[in-house]
């Protein structure tokens, strides 16, 4: 569904350069639900961004669903926004309009493509749960009924891929974990792809494959040990529940076409790195060891 290659991208104020992206890699399967983490400014949003057609590369490759995003027309992009790609921002004046109802308001993008919108909406209304809140207006609903409903306007026009900027920043832990169920059920249900960006490492419980950026490139991955729906079907037939403390993902540096790799700040630190631009590389036992460099006699 996605494949970006050397994705860099320059923001420039007055005579400043900023580079936001610096020539990130990354594939993403279709049907696949994932999640994007990074600190703030890593440029986790940025990527989103540009998979979402609002923003353009400035060099690099990117493309989703076999479109090529740096080669598209101005009216190209518009139908791609419209017509491939749904949207779930963490603040919800991006996805409602508040003086229409819940149903109004996922009426509206079916509308504008002139499909029969009454029936449609309520379908959509009764998969996130709020048939029964298809009147209310914006300040009726919670923030988590708020959220659903956002949900049910991006999958609307039946999008190939749906795209969450921090979807539950502003939920307590509960609302969270039910929209995450949401999105889980929205992916088996319509097999759609999914990516999530977020600063919640709670996330990595709920999906199969999280993606770490730091500096603007992919860093490392951390892929579960075993799938979501393993632990789900295991737990339905009354097997124990696994132990909280257990780690359920097993984290992965990730190597760049040249071989480069970002180390954490943690794990040189903790061989004496710190401050330092330099490593002594060695393999010993078949496995590539660090060292810190030996000081000058």
């Amino acid at each position: 569904m996605i494949h970006c290659e050397g994705l860099v991208k320059i923001y420039k104020a007055a005579d400043l350069e900023v580079f936001a992206l610096q020539g990130l890699d990354l594939r993403v399967e279709t049907g696949e639900m994932m999640a994007i983490i990074g600190n703030s400014g890593s440029g986790k949003s940025t990527l989103l961004n540009m998979l979402g057609g609002l923003d353009r590369p400035s060099a690099g490759s990117l493309a989703v669903d076999g479109k090529d995003m740096l080669k598209m027309s101005e009216p190209d992009l518009v139908r791609y926004k419209r017509e491939s790609v749904g949207f779930v921002w963490q603040n919800n004046a991006r996805n409602l309009i508040p003086y229409l109802t819940a149903l109004e308001n996922v009426e509206l993008p079916i509308l504008l493509r002139g499909r029969r919108k009454r029936m449609r909406a309520l379908e959509l209304l009764e998969a996130v749960g709020l048939t029964h809140r298809k009147n209310n207006k914006l300040h009726q609903l919670s923030g988590g009924e708020q959220q659903r409903v956002a949900i049910a306007i991006a999958l609307a026009n039946q999008p190939k891929l749906l795209l969450a900027d921090e979807p539950t920043g502003s939920v307590d832990s509960r609302m969270a974990d039910q929209i995450l169920d949401l999105f889980r059920e929205m992916n088996r249900t319509y097999g759609i792809t999914i990516v999530i960006v977020t600063h919640d490492p709670h996330l990595a419980k709920k999906v199969d494959r999280v993606v770490a950026i730091r500096d603007g490139k992919i860093s490392s991955e951390m892929l579960r040990k075993r799938s979501y729906a393993e632990e789900l079907a295991e737990l339905e037939r009354g097997a124990a529940p696994a132990d909280p403390g257990e780690d359920s993902h097993v984290e992965y540096a990730v190597l760049d076409k040249a071989g480069r790799l970002q180390v954490p700040a943690g794990y040189l630190e903790a061989i004496g790195v710190k401050d330092k631009n330099k490593v002594k590389l060695e393999v010993v036992d078949g496995k590539i060891v660090l060292t810190p460099p030996e000081e000058a006699s």
